[in-house]
């Protein structure tokens, strides 16, 4: 049972900036401020050009493989299930974290409504608040995201409010010296803050609950990206403007200070409830996304069947929404988590990496069926920096976090090698890379298969009579330069079977046709055709010839042709099937794609996959 598509652009934004506004931009400037002074704005600036090649890299996996899971599932398909389940657990376990992370954080700001507020209490509103939205998401992924609007709506509006009054009142003398702890200070303070930015691709996770997601996914990144970077700027700027130093640097409600300055005790309210509100949406849309780790691994089974249950009237994954919750609870009750974060920051910059290292091996698999509808720019050179930059990232985490990224991927090999592995049989991109490399079969079909069915799911192809015939018709893939005659009588040869007549007759029909007229219709395509006795009757056979078959009278090789064999009673399909493959033979990559085939397969899924109109 597949999941409802029920996600719009605005429900893409809104979970992508609600992921994002929380404590990068309610609690890490304080701490920035400390470490950089007023440069810690270059600082959230080099932050957000960090992020920005994971987020392309998200939006093309997400364009081609709009599927539950996201990033466990782009690395699955692309690494393989070893890495994959290392990837799921790691998603899982570094959303999960956050969301509880920033449910507990409601409590810094608790403390200004409530003063004399105890630590079991804040974790009591922490556990209230992870139900309220676990609640929300068991009934509808619809509903999740009109609350995600609201919420989210209504933060960018305090937000700007909170910018546009604290401009008129910054005073230039607080931003000087700009730059007072030197400029690698800019550098330890964008690993920081560069966590803040970390919430923008987790839509990818639900992506298979987005309505066009070709469109959607990638525009909905882009304008939260450009949308929550102005706004850590400029929220930053001013509240290095509006807020004395030492009051500033280490603060834990740095917003709330400078509303405070410029408003009094109602901006100090707004801004709390403001910053309160933020850390709910980072819980909710992190409870969204985390929650479709698990029925992703349970339907590829690596994990057990019963956590890929989906829910027949609300289409929701109930089950993994409840164990995710369930997590985040007992996270909230039993750990220490502030201890762990730095753990699942790790995790998610080691996630960025393979997802980077993933779109290098869907390219450079070759896999026809590969489609995406967005495509990163500047490939290979952005993946290629963005995995030394997270490479350096990554030294200065410590080697303790990196200790526990070892352990998760110990878990994934034992838990593939001891319950996963008899029952997986697909194979990854990966594999098409080392056959390509030591020109050997190793690989089955399955990873082409599952994404031809994605295409068709993503472009809502509906098969046509055409692809039917497509789907069940001879294929001829020759390699060396050869007469067509030649190849007419093998084509003759195949359907004297059929229509039960001899294959000579059928040959000299197929001849007869081309001295009548000329079937090449344009250089390297032809469409012989031919009239059959009987009714009912009409078949395609396709044929690929790399070096060409020699027409006569034609004056380029034809690579190739589309043979229609149909009876009398057939002439009006006839010519439905001739408009059909012009609209295929003039897309626009056909004939690359029709050349870099690799085998009689990938050339039927060239056709089924075209984007011709159907004929419904």
């Amino acid at each position: 049972m597949g999941l409802k598509k029920e996600l719009n652009l605005i429900d893409v934004f809104s979970i992508s900036t609600g992921a994002m506004i929380s404590s990068g931009i309610f609690v890490l400037p304080g701490l920035a401020y400390a470490i950089a002074g007023p440069a810690m704005i270059l600082a959230y600036i080099l932050a957000a050009l960090l992020i920005i090649p994971s987020m392309l890299a998200k939006a093309e996996l997400s364009t081609a493989m709009p599927k539950a899971g996201g990033t466990y599932f782009f690395i699955d398909r692309s690494l393989g299930p070893v890495l994959g389940i290392f990837g799921g657990f790691a998603n899982w376990f570094s959303l999960s974290f956050k969301s509880a992370f920033a449910l507990i954080g409601i409590g810094a700001f608790a403390v200004l409504i409530k003063p004399d507020i105890t630590p079991i209490e804040i974790k009591m509103i922490a556990v209230a608040a992870c139900v309220l939205f676990t609640i929300l998401n068991l009934l509808s992924v619809k509903m999740t995201g009109r609350v995600q609007v609201l919420l989210v709506m209504a933060l960018i509006t305090i937000l700007v409010l909170y910018i546009g009054r604290g401009f008129v009142e910054t005073q230039p003398a607080r931003y000087t010296p700009f730059m007072p702890n030197g400029f690698w200070s800019i550098i330890s303070t964008a690993g920081l803050v560069f966590v803040s930015f970390g919430g923008l691709t987790k839509i990818a996770s639900v992506a298979e609950e987005v309505k066009n997601p070709s469109r959607n996914i990638p525009l909905g990144m882009l304008l939260s990206f450009a949308v929550v970077t102005l706004l850590y700027i400029l929220a930053v700027g001013v509240t290095i403007g509006i807020v004395d130093g030492n009051e500033l640097s280490g603060s834990l409600i740095p917003l709330s200070l400078g509303a405070s300055n410029i408003m009094g005790s109602v901006g100090l309210i707004v801004l709390s409830l403001a910053a309160i509100m933020a850390f709910i949406t980072t819980a909710n849309a992190g409870i969204l996304a985390a929650s479709r780790t698990p029925l992703a691994m349970s339907r590829d089974q690596l994990l057990p069947g019963f956590l890929s249950n989906i829910h027949p009237g609300r289409k929701t994954p109930h089950v993994s929404i409840l164990i995710t919750g369930g997590f985040m609870i007992s996270v909230i009750l039993f750990l220490s988590i502030e201890d762990l974060v730095k753990t699942a920051s790790t995790l998610m910059i080691i996630l960025f990496m393979m997802v980077n290292i993933s779109i290098i091996v869907m390219r450079e698999s070759k896999i026809q069926n590969y489609r995406p509808k967005f495509k990163m720019p500047g490939y290979p050179v952005i993946p290629v920096c963005a995995l030394i930059l997270y490479s350096i990232l990554l030294i200065g985490m410590g080697i303790i976090p990196i200790l526990i990224c070892g352990l998760f991927f110990l878990v994934g090999y034992g838990v593939y090698w001891g319950y996963a592995g008899a029952r997986v049989t697909r194979t990854s991109a990966l594999m098409h890379i080392v056959e390509r490399i030591t020109a050997r079969e190793l690989k089955r079909p399955t990873l082409e298969r599952e994404l031809r069915e994605i295409v068709i799911e993503r472009d809502e192809i509906i098969e046509d009579r055409f692809d039917r015939l497509i789907k069940n018709c001879e294929i001829l893939d020759l390699q060396e330069t050869q007469l067509v005659e030649v190849v007419f009588k093998q084509i003759a040869k195949i359907l004297s079977k059929k229509y039960e007549m001899d294959w000579d007759l059928l040959y000299r029909r197929f001849l007869e046709r081309e001295r009548q007229s000329g079937t090449v219709i344009r250089p390297g395509l032809a469409i012989p055709h031919i009239i059959v006795p009987g009714e009912h009757h009409f078949d395609v056979i396709l044929v690929r010839c790399q070096n060409g078959l020699i027409f006569t009278g034609a004056d380029q090789p034809v690579h190739t042709m589309f043979v229609l064999v149909g009876s009398l009673d057939e002439r009006n399909y006839h010519l439905r099937a001739l408009m059909a493959i012009a609209n295929i033979a003039h897309e626009a990559h056909f004939e690359k794609r029709w050349l870099a085939a690799r085998n009689t397969e990938e050339l039927r899924d060239v056709v089924l996959l075209s984007s011709r109109k159907r004929d419904i």
